[in-house]
């Protein structure tokens, strides 16, 4: 008789045999793919305990992304502070911050920051998520200048099993009282369940199969895949990778996650708007 393995040894074992499964190469899409990325930046203290912000701009650098989601780009608790040189990235990558606005010293909301290059801001929206922890959601209606129109919604759920059910049913709902559009979900999940126990089975409900899971966590060594790149759009995340630089390993203790959006799936989708729609929009 096999011994039993626990769910978190089921769940590492999967990863690994998951995290083997990358893109050979990332094949051109028609009209061009649109270059994503999550990444908890961990407050910019590496693994080697030093507080280094410079380290994570060089990788954010590194993926060039087009649009970014971070996690913990802010101090926790009391007055949120910012770690992060928004105008050096602004200056050196093109990349902006979408303007929160939660506080003067902040740079997003509850940690969660979006940058993206050559586009308009059309909604903002921050939702607390439920839960102990204090957890939230930026969810942004964002048209680049190559004519796609995108709903981003940026997010960093909690520790704790049963909250992040909560949270995901919250964020379903919030896109789904809001008017339809293609939307992607980026953020660190905290979710190491791959099976039925797993809070992101509550977006495979809502928007069909997921992306294959990627293990970006820890960094030294990945068998986790707490961060992930979902949409509601099937085929629309394609080349999903994790970015392992040695400068990478060491900046944080996630590694970033990145995907490529074949934007010709959007073809005939409306920009997303400002009305309500019922909750079956999703």
């Amino acid at each position: 008789m096999s011994p039993i393995k626990s769910p978190l040894a089921n769940a590492v074992l999967r990863s690994i045999r998951e995290n083997g499964k990358r893109p050979d190469s990332a094949v051109p899409m028609e009209g061009g793919g649109l270059k994503v990325a999550t990444y908890n930046v961990h407050k910019c203290v590496g693994v080697d305990g030093r507080f280094d912000p410079d380290r994570i701009f060089e990788v954010i650098r590194e993926i060039s992304p087009d649009l970014i989601a971070l996690q913990e780009a802010d101090t926790r608790f009391g007055e949120r502070t910012g770690l992060l040189d928004l105008k050096r990235i602004e200056a050196e990558t093109g990349l902006v911050a979408v303007p929160v606005e939660a506080s003067a010293r902040a740079h997003g909301w509850h940690g969660n920051v979006l940058l993206f290059r050559d586009g308009a801001v059309r909604d903002i929206h921050r939702e607390k998520l439920p839960g102990l922890e204090p957890r939230g959601a930026l969810v942004t209606d964002i048209a680049l200048n190559n004519g796609i129109s995108l709903r981003v919604a940026a997010v960093h759920l909690g520790l704790l099993r049963w909250a992040r059910r909560q949270q995901a049913d919250h964020i379903i709902g919030l896109l789904g009282r809001r008017a339809e559009a293609p939307s992607v979900i980026m953020g660190d999940m905290n979710e190491w369940r791959l099976g039925d126990g797993s809070a992101l089975k509550k977006f495979e409900a809502a928007f069909g199969s997921l992306p294959p899971a990627r293990a970006s966590f820890p960094a030294r060594w990945p068998v986790l895949a707490l961060d992930r790149i979902i949409a509601n759009r099937d085929g629309l995340v394609a080349d999903l990778a994790v970015h392992d630089s040695l400068l990478a390993r060491a900046a944080s203790d996630h590694l970033p996650l990145t995907a490529l959006l074949d934007t010709s799936v959007l073809k005939g989708d409306s920009a997303p708007g400002d009305g309500l729609s019922a909750a079956a929009g999703l």
